[in-house]
């Protein structure tokens, strides 16, 4: 496993935001976690890369434990994390944005044949690299936000809702992109609430409520479940 997670436990405050929460992440898989707005799905994600506090818990990556480390030595393990709102540099150059993916890398030759990889997901990247990041349409920065996390050469990269506030067309465009992610030997740990577009690229899910795991398998079986229907899938 390259990721796996015991017993995790987040407050904010006094209030409980995740409550024994148990998961893992195989080498080469794509994983997805599902649920409804406040369940705590982007919770996880923030306390896996470092950006809050956990109460208890254990968090190892490639059986190395890194909770309690810090946010550039979980980085330069290889463990990526694409934010929800992508937060950009909206007045840096979109080549700028990218770069700053690389910025802990120094293997040039890499970092070209990897940036050329990008240009070839996104050609409008490459169209628009004088232009401020600040300019790009929505989908254009989700394009981006992706572009910078690919560049820090993850191992595991962690996406945090990447098709929120994007037309149905653009979000469809997001399928082929996860997979040929997937396909460059990277996992995937996704969080979404578009839980077709999640189902349509994961190969194992866990659906999250209010702070708990209440369902967790194959896709297959998300798909057949009656509480994905009539929870996540409008049946």
């Amino acid at each position: 496993m390259i990721l796996r997670v015991k017993e995790l436990t987040v407050h904010y405050g006094k209030a409980i935001v995740l409550n024994r929460i148990s998961l893992e992440v195989g080498e080469g898989s794509v994983v997805t976690i599902i649920g409804a707005n406040g369940a705590g799905k982007s919770t996880i994600l923030r306390a896996l890369s470092g950006l809050i506090p956990i109460t208890s818990g254990e968090i190892f990556f490639f059986d190395r434990r890194i909770n309690g480390l810090r946010i550039p030595e979980i980085v330069k393990l290889g463990l990526i994390h694409i934010p929800e709102g992508r937060k950009l540099f909206p007045y840096l150059s979109v080549l700028s944005n990218i770069n700053l993916g690389a910025s802990i890398r120094k293997d040039s030759v890499g970092i070209k044949k990897d940036m050329d990889e990008v240009f070839s997901y996104f050609p409008i990247l490459q169209m628009r690299c004088n232009q401020k990041a600040g300019t790009l349409s929505g989908g254009e920065q989700q394009m981006l936000a992706i572009a910078r996390g690919l560049m820090a050469k993850p191992k595991l990269l962690l996406m945090d809702e990447p098709s929120l506030g994007l037309a149905p067309l653009m979000v469809s465009s997001l399928v082929p992109v996860i997979k040929n992610i997937n396909k460059r030997r990277v996992s995937v740990l996704l969080v979404e609430q578009n839980v077709p577009l999640a189902l349509q690229v994961a190969g194992m899910g866990y659906a999250l409520r209010v702070g708990r795991i209440v369902l967790q398998g194959a896709i297959k079986e998300f798909k057949d479940s009656e509480i994905v229907k009539r929870a996540y899938l409008g049946a």
